[in-house]
């Protein structure tokens, strides 16, 4: 494996847990707020949606932190 396959890899890790990070963060107060309970159809729908935006985020952020790394 090359150096730009375990920056690939370890940003990927890493992009992984700030999702985590970020749906947990959202989820919490709508959580406590009443608007749904644990593991119903409401929680899923928000970690999807913060799943999906954190993949745009992501993708878009890739070519800037490792594709210059590399030209």
């Amino acid at each position: 494996m090359t150096k730009k396959d375990y920056l690939g890899i370890a940003y990927v890790s890493v992009w992984v847990i700030v999702w985590g990070s970020f749906g947990s963060l959202v989820d919490f107060p709508l959580l406590k707020a009443g608007i749904y309970i644990p593991g119903s159809i409401g929680q899923i729908s928000t970690f999807l949606l913060t799943a999906i935006l954190s993949l745009a985020i992501g993708i878009w952020l890739y070519p800037k932190v490792i594709g210059n790394r590399f030209q």
